[in-house]
């Protein structure tokens, strides 16, 4: 009886192996593909296609993963770009990993809006969105200052932003610095530079000042006070 019951259970575990070990189609998928896992991989918007979506860049393959895409995809019934919709949400994602306490922030009291601004100390445009600083601060906008030195790692701009960040005062600190005063600071060990120059190259940061709302759209270059707040106001949630 104890033998019996013992092939039973066997038998038991090797109906329900089979199931245990399949494959999902993302697992199928993300094997053909090196450096995407199954996790990148969902069901896309319109029946047949997968999304693969890796940072923020999103592609579409077919069901046998052949075929692969590369484009949007426009509802036009309702006139949305769906994969814009798609991006934006991940953008939104990957800055919500960004903490505050290790960036520059110029706050009002009571903000209306965040942004925040991927910036390189030595841009042209960057210093002129900065001179605005009293005037987005007065139209209720939180700054939230995130380093991008677009000539990357050893650049001259990476050491300014590096010395901005050791400094007592960082928020006077970046204002001195972007009106083209050389500041230095003892070196204060870990900085948040690498960490925020390659969140923005996740983010498909290609320059500066580049502008992320709270919903994650991407606002590349300068961009006058008034006319973000207008902006902000109108699709900011």
């Amino acid at each position: 009886m104890i033998r019996f019951a013992a092939s039973v259970a066997f038998a038991g575990l090797l109906l329900t192996a089979p199931a245990l070990q399949a494959e999902t189609p993302q697992e199928k998928l993300a094997k053909k593909f090196p450096g995407v896992s199954a996790e990148d991989i969902r069901p896309a918007p319109v029946d047949g296609l997968w999304e693969v979506a890796v940072g923020t860049q999103v592609v579409y393959l077919t069901e046998d993963g052949r075929y692969l895409f590369r484009g949007a995809i426009q509802d036009l019934e309702t006139g949305t770009n769906l994969t814009d919709a798609r991006q934006a949400t991940m953008r939104a994602e990957l800055a919500g990993q960004l903490d505050e306490s290790r960036m520059v922030v110029f706050s009002p009291d009571k903000p209306k809006h965040t942004i925040t601004v991927f910036t390189d100390i030595d841009c042209g445009y960057c210093r002129k969105l900065h001179q605005e600083m009293p005037a987005l601060n007065d139209l209720g906008i939180k700054v939230r200052y995130a380093f991008y030195p677009r000539a990357g790692p050893g650049s001259e701009s990476w050491a300014k932003a590096e010395a901005v960040w050791c400094s007592p005062d960082r928020n006077d600190a970046l204002t001195r610095a972007k009106a083209g005063e050389n500041v230095t600071a003892p070196d204060c060990g870990s900085t948040p530079v690498a960490d925020q120059y390659r969140l923005g190259n996740n983010l498909g940061v290609t320059g500066t000042p580049a502008i992320l709302t709270s919903d994650g759209q991407l606002l590349p270059g300068y961009v006058p006070a008034q006319r973000l707040a207008n902006y902000l106001d109108a699709h900011d949630n």
